[in-house]
């Protein structure tokens, strides 16, 4: 019966016996698949979108020495250490910057009063990644000197300089002058101090070849940054690998709780969406009584009976699913850019997983249509049914 032409001519006069109740029906399975589609793809488009996001706050992974006394070499890894570093993570490239510290004694040029602070000397692709902020003074031009230095903006404020002087750097000694090229602005300890080249600093230091820590900005998600670290600390047994702790555990715990919002969303948006169905269901099944009454009459079993009222259910949860999931990925679009400011990316992976799930959901609505088994052909003639 299922396979031949009047088993679909019956499901559709089934389908369209009331279109006042389908179109309730599909409106609940269409709103239900818009929302459940449009929260899925927010949820995935918050993993990359936090991820990214985060990266502005600067390095969340660092290689130091294992050796805590930084004021000699040994408190320092070989700068050829870190060459071959991983360039890439999760498909994103991983900026790396080597840095060395040095406690020494600055002035603006012309002056004789020297002052305390860190020189930072600096080399790799990706400073302004690794360190968070914002330069609120910059020259293109004057960055191409040789002796470039940027100084962080407390530091500019305490020797009074500008993009365009000079600083006079010593220590122990040894001394070097760079020309500043840029003033960055943090909210961190980097305001207070003053970025070199690294031989500069090297100089300075008389530690030629050698590193205070290496700092990198790794994209991904918790987890691989996490075998990215443990596969960095394998490849470098000498240093001490570690990942900063506080932008991890807010980056999952941040994630974790948006994840586990949409997600309760979901499961209720669903639930409401599956009482709202069963309702229109329990309505078939007093309507169809009579029907399924003439069926079994006539030699209808009862597994047939149960099928045609699924392959409504099914049809109806494809129809709304269908429907649904694309204006919900659509939709996702301008949620993404109210939650986050920046329109989230379509993730059509999400369209068949809310079909799919649409289409469970009616099927499970269907759950009254199980009292229509128990209908007696005779009670129905009679008019007892």
């Amino acid at each position: 019966m299922s396979d031949s032409p009047m088993f679909w001519r019956i499901v559709r006069r089934l389908l369209t016996a009331n279109y006042g109740r389908l179109f309730v029906i599909l409106l609940a399975l269409g709103a239900g698949a818009a929302i459940t589609s449009a929260l899925l793809n927010l949820q995935i488009d918050a993993k990359r979108r936090l991820t990214t996001e985060f990266r502005a706050l600067g390095a969340n992974v660092i290689i130091a020495p294992r050796d805590a006394n930084a004021n000699s070499a040994g408190g320092t890894l070989e700068q050829a250490l870190l060459v071959g570093l991983p360039t890439e993570n999760a498909g994103k490239s991983v900026p790396a910057v080597a840095f060395l510290y040095v406690i020494g004694e600055v002035a603006k040029a012309g002056e004789v009063h020297h002052q305390a602070a860190v020189i930072a000397g600096a080399e790799g692709q990706g400073l302004t990644q690794v360190r968070p902020g914002r330069r609120t003074e910059y020259s293109a031009e004057k960055e191409k000197d040789p002796a470039a230095c940027e100084i962080g903006a407390k530091a500019a404020e305490q020797f009074k300089v500008h993009v365009g002087d000079s600083l006079h750097l010593r220590n122990q000694g040894r001394e070097a002058t760079c020309k500043v090229f840029a003033v960055v602005a943090t909210g961190g300890p980097e305001d207070t101090q003053i970025f070199t080249k690294l031989p500069t600093a090297q100089a300075l230091a008389d530690l030629p070849g050698r590193i205070s820590l290496a700092q990198l900005s790794v994209t991904g998600t918790p987890d691989s940054i996490e075998r990215f670290i443990n596969a960095l600390a394998q490849r470098l047994p000498g240093a001490d690998v570690h990942g900063v702790r506080q932008l991890a555990q807010a980056e999952g715990k941040l994630y974790n709780r948006i994840s586990g919002l949409l997600s309760t969303t979901v499961i209720l948006v669903l639930i409401l969406t599956s009482l709202c169905v069963m309702a229109g269901m329990s309505n078939v099944a007093i309507e169809r009584k009579n029907d399924v009454g003439l069926m079994k009459a006539i030699g209808g079993s009862v597994r047939r009976v149960v099928r045609l009222f699924l392959a409504e259910a099914i049809l109806m949860g494809i129809a709304g699913g269908v429907i649904g999931s694309a204006f919900g990925v659509l939709g996702s679009i301008w949620l993404g850019k109210a939650v986050f400011g920046v329109a989230a990316q379509p993730r059509w992976i999400v369209y068949p997983v809310s079909v799919g799930i649409t289409i469970l959901v009616s099927i499970a609505s269907a759950f009254p249509l199980r009292r229509l088994a128990s209908v007696r052909p005779a009670s129905v003639f009679r008019g007892e049914a």
